[in-house]
């Protein structure tokens, strides 16, 4: 491979570089790198992998570009929302370096397609943000040997590594079980600091190129902690599990499963259907509103999230906090009561909750203050 004269200039910080020089860039140039996911991680991955002069850098995204996103997922902006994220994504790319071909796979990965869609590629980026496609995409990448960089953020936290057996572990030596569906609040209802992926996506970024020149020490076998609120590193030391189902030396899993599954979520907590038994629709609950019943209506949301929107005569009690706090309904045991939180999903686990302490007439907002907002009263604030 022969740089031309533009591309001399573009990368010449590179080469200038004794541990990249001519022959790294020729094979950054001629890599192909897969990154799962063009969100909060996946932003300043695609830009700064783009500026570094990668050949083809594969993205899979099936979502499209959303306001909420444009606090934190910087390769987009405002006049692409609405529009297919791999789409934005592409623009941007093309825009900062024509050198970058762009494979663009418009789908959520799946067992079905995981194969052919990782096979062709040197290396891949897990910038996912749920864990059945994960455990999905460690599987895949174990099973055709390619090596993982993974990298995950929440709030103020965030943690990077490599996963590349045999030289190391793989995701499920680190996590072999999921947490219980629902355990771990996902970015959209416990929030992220907008700037927190962009340092974590930039370490992935920095390992992937590493991996690809062939320099350096990588992160293979370590840990990475971040707190970002104290500005922390840790690091841990991680080891491959040789039990282990899909890496150890007697495999058990030797191919892709159903991972939601295998985390314990079932079809109906995918689709979340209204379930009459445990939930309430928001134009019933605006029905009885209005006819004057006596209902206490708890919001299980965090003190932020109230403070964005509320519902009128709520009161707000915090999923974490409901154990601790349950004197607070004393004389409620057999009145009614309706839980909500964002979108349906933390206010079933409170009804349950309730239910185990001994409340009996307890139902979930189906859809939260977001439906709410949406049927009911659509001067609130969404979010």
């Amino acid at each position: 491979m022969q740089l031309t004269k533009e591309q001399y200039m573009r990368y010449s910080r590179h080469l200038i570089l004794p541990d990249v020089g001519l022959e790294g860039q020729k094979k950054l140039l001629a890599s192909k790198v897969l990154l799962i996911g063009a969100g909060g991680l996946g932003s300043p991955l695609g830009l700064y992998l783009a500026a570094a002069g990668l050949g083809t850098l594969g993205i899979v995204d099936a979502d499209v570009v959303d306001e909420s996103n444009l606090q934190r997922q910087v390769i987009h902006s405002t006049e692409e929302v609405g529009r297919p994220k791999v789409d934005s994504a592409e623009r941007r790319i093309n825009g900062l370096n024509p050198d970058v071909k762009v494979i663009k796979h418009p789908v959520r990965i799946t067992s079905e397609n995981a194969f052919d869609i990782i096979k062709d590629y040197d290396v891949v980026i897990d910038g996912t943000d749920n864990f059945p496609t994960r455990y999905l995409v460690n599987d895949a990448c174990v099973m055709l040997k390619k090596p993982l960089v993974y990298g995950s953020i929440f709030r103020f936290d965030g943690q990077a590594t490599v996963f590349k057996p045999p030289d190391g572990p793989c995701y499920r030596c680190l996590y072999p079980e999921p947490p219980p569906p629902g355990m771990v609040p996902s970015c959209a209802e416990g929030g992220v600091i907008g700037i927190l992926p962009g340092i974590v996506g930039l370490i992935q970024g920095l390992e992937a190129v590493k991996l690809i020149i062939g320099r350096g020490n990588t992160l293979i076998g370590r840990l990475v902690l971040f707190d970002a609120l104290n500005f922390e590193f840790q690091e841990l030391k991680i080891r491959r599990d040789h039990s282990c189902p899909v890496c150890g030396d007697n495999p058990t899993v030797k191919e892709l499963i159903d991972y939601n599954q295998f985390c314990g979520i079932e079809e109906s907590q995918r689709v979340m259907p209204f379930d009459p038994e445990r939930e309430i629709t928001t134009q019933e609950l605006h029905r009885r509103l209005l006819s004057g019943e006596d209902l206490t209506i708890i919001d299980v949301r965090e003190i932020g999230e109230y403070q964005i929107v509320r519902m009128k005569d709520t009161k707000l009690i915090p999923l974490n906090e409901i154990e601790r706090r349950m004197g607070e309904l004393k004389g409620l045991e057999n009145k009614e009561i309706i839980t909500h939180c964002h979108h349906g999903v933390r206010s079933l686990r409170a009804l349950d909750k309730l239910k185990r302490a001994g409340f009996k007439n307890v139902k979930s907002l189906h859809g939260g203050i977001d439906a709410w907002a949406s049927e009911i009263e659509p001067d609130l604030v969404r979010y």
